[in-house]
C-alpha cells in the first residue's frame, strides 16, 4: 500500500480519551496509515495496545511501530518508522525482512539521500513547521527544504510537524505525499471529525490537481 494522504500518529500524552479510541476513531474517518508512537509505556503495555491496534487496521490501512523493532515483529505489524538515534535502517531491514516498510524521519537533504540508499520506503520530514508534540523537535525546517527533499528522492514523503488546517494546503503544494497533523487532531473533542476535515481537504487538492 502506498504512503501517502492522511498520516495519523497516536499520542498517549495528548489525547483526550485512549490511543485505542483513537486509532478507531480514525479509522473510522478512512485513515489509511496509522503508526503507534508510544515513549512512556513498558514493551508489555505496548505489545497489548499495539496488538489492538493492529486488529482494527487489519484489512483498513497499515498499521507501523514508531522506534520499536521488537515490538513491531513480536506483534507483526506492516513495519517500522525510525528516527535518527534508533537502530539503522539496513539493520531493521535485516530483522524485518524485504516485503515490511520502513520509514525514516529526516531533517536534511543529506538525511533523505543517506536514507533512500539505505532501503528506506519513506521519509517523514520534520518538523516543517513549529511543534509542541515533541520535547526535543529541533527547529523548524520551513517548505522550501521539503520541496529539495521531494525533489532530491524517489520514495513517498511525509510532512510532519506544526500541521494544522491553515496550513496543510502549503505542505500539499511543496510536494508532500503524506500529512500528519498530530495535537491539531488528537487534542480535540472528535477526533474522527477532525480527521475527516484533513482528509477531505487532502482528497480535493488531490483531484484540483489531476
Amino acid at each position: 500500500m502506498k504512503i501517502k494522504g492522511l498520516y495519523f500518529i497516536t499520542d498517549s500524552f495528548l489525547t483526550k480519551s485512549s490511543v485505542v479510541d483513537d486509532v478507531k476513531a480514525a479509522v473510522k474517518a478512512g485513515v489509511k496509515i496509522v503508526q503507534y508512537r508510544e515513549k512512556n509505556k513498558c514493551a508489555r503495555e505496548m505489545v497489548k495496545e499495539a496488538q489492538e491496534i493492529k486488529k482494527i487496521c487489519k484489512g483498513r490501512g497499515v498499521f507501523l511501530v514508531n522506534d520499536r523493532v521488537d515490538i513491531a515483529m513480536v506483534v507483526g505489524a506492516d513495519g517500522v518508522h525510525l528516527g535518527q538515534n534508533d537502530i539503522p535502517c539496513v539493520y531493521a531491514r535485516k530483522l524485518l525482512g524485504k516485503n515490511k516498510i520502513i520509514g525514516i524521519t529526516v531533517h536534511s537533504i543529506e538525511e533523505a539521500l543517506a536514507a533512500e540508499k539505505d532501503g528506506a520506503n519513506y521519509l517523514g520530514v520534520s518538523p516543517i513547521f513549529s511543534t509542541k508534540t515533541k520535547k526535543d523537535a529541533r527547529a523548524p525546517l520551513g517548505l522550501g527544504v521539503l520541496k529539495e527533499i521531494k525533489k532530491s528522492v524517489h520514495i513517498p514523503v511525509v510532512a510532519v510537524g506544526g500541521i494544522d488546517l491553515t496550513n496543510i494546503i502549503s505542505v500539499l503544494e511543496a510536494g508532500a505525499d503524506g500529512v500528519s497533523a498530530v495535537s491539531a487532531i488528537i487534542t480535540k473533542d472528535d477526533v474522527e471529525k477532525e480527521c475527516r476535515r484533513f482528509i477531505k481537504i487532502i482528497s480535493e487538492f488531490i483531484n484540483f490537481c489531476t
